[in-house]
């Protein structure tokens, strides 16, 4: 199973369900599940995950795209 990890803009689609980071969450790395709803990182690449909002307004790093 190719495991998608959210690093690539390319991978991280408006309308895909993900587990975000929030900024919050970062020391303990809970993650919370969502949609995309906008792409806030403008590089291609992310070491810690690709900035987005939640369709919720909800702002955080993509750890995992799952579908």
């Amino acid at each position: 199973m190719n495991q998608k990890t959210g690093k690539n803009r390319k991978d991280v689609k408006i309308g895909s369900e993900v587990y975000i980071v929030l900024k919050k969450d970062q020391r303990t790395g809970k993650r919370t599940k969502g949609i995309v709803k906008n792409l806030l990182t403008r590089s291609s690449f992310h070491p810690h995950g690709i900035k987005v909002r939640l369709e919720d307004g909800r702002v955080g790093r993509v750890q995992e795209i799952i579908k």
